[in-house]
């Protein structure tokens, strides 16, 4: 084929729109592992003035590219090989064959081991993107939990949205320890260190630390770090920055000729709408790039 897509997220759905009607032959693989479908409402994809559901999206951008004849596979792709003329992908007991490939696998977020967090996401007790949905904690009380340099930065952002937002660090190194303090103490911010446990209920969540306080939250941002997935780029020798993500030119091709990358495996701006402008770019160089396919 003409372009094989690695990820049926946004970028990558969105990139087989494109290829599609770019009359291309290009298929998905995907492993059904999309950072968007955790969102429970967005209000910051364009054309949804009343938001829209991540799973919601993800079915309509699917729908869209089925449309144009486009297959989207379930499968994970262990390996990707390269010859002469093409690559070279392997999954489960299957194999595709494509002159062009698309990364759009993403990243996926570490997240705190609690039991029931999977609902508490799609309730806003838990939320992942303090960008994408901080104007929905407006005047919540917020806890932004992880390594206590990404929790004060993050919790900084957050003061935007709220008076009462509390960094709860999982751990610090005594150098820093005294400028991030002064930075919490200058934007307002509490910060609390060593959590022993942090539990769920029907409303919010509570911190238990090691000195046995309680503190209760309506909200919770765990920025514990996220693993950018560009394992199959590397492994063909692409280029990733000091962040682990892909370097890519300005036509979305990474270090590897012929291998594209779209969305948050290469940005570190995770939104919706940067994935689908990336995916606008990548498709369009990718057709440019194959020979022609005039009528």
């Amino acid at each position: 084929m003409d372009c094989l897509i690695i990820g049926a997220g946004p970028a990558g759905l969105t990139a087989a729109t494109y290829l599609a009607r770019f009359k291309r032959g290009v298929s998905i693989v995907d492993a059904g592992r999309s950072r968007a479908r955790y969102i429970p409402v967005s209000h910051n994809v364009p054309g949804f003035p009343f938001g829209i559901a991540g799973t919601e999206l993800l079915a309509k951008l699917r729908a869209q590219a089925e449309q144009f004849g486009v297959i989207v596979e379930s499968n994970r792709i262990e390996r990707i090989e390269r010859d002469a003329e093409a690559f070279i992908a392997h999954g489960a007991q299957k194999q595709w064959r494509a002159r062009r490939i698309l990364l759009a696998t993403g990243v996926v977020d570490e997240q705190p081991t609690i039991e029931g967090l999977e609902n508490a996401i799609e309730r806003g007790i838990v939320r992942i993107c303090a960008i994408c949905d901080g104007f929905e904690a407006q005047d919540h009380r917020i806890a932004v939990y992880g390594p206590m340099e990404q929790a004060v930065r993050h919790a900084t952002f957050l003061r935007t949205f709220s008076r009462s937002v509390t960094a709860v660090a999982t751990e610090h190194s005594e150098a820093d320890a005294e400028h991030l303090q002064a930075l919490a103490a200058e934007s307002g911010i509490e910060v609390r260190a060593n959590p022993r446990q942090l539990a769920l209920d029907e409303t919010g969540c509570q911190f238990v630390f090691d000195d046995e306080a309680v503190e209760r939250f309506d909200t919770v941002y765990p920025v514990l770090g996220a693993k950018c997935q560009t394992q199959l780029a590397v492994e063909l020798g692409a280029k990733v920055d000091a962040a682990g993500e892909l370097i890519v030119d300005r036509r979305m091709q990474t270090s590897v000729e012929h291998l594209y990358a779209a969305g948050d495996v290469v940005s570190g701006l995770n939104q919706v709408s940067v994935a689908v402008g990336h995916a606008a770019i990548a498709a369009t160089a990718i057709h440019n790039s194959l020979p022609n396919n005039h009528l």
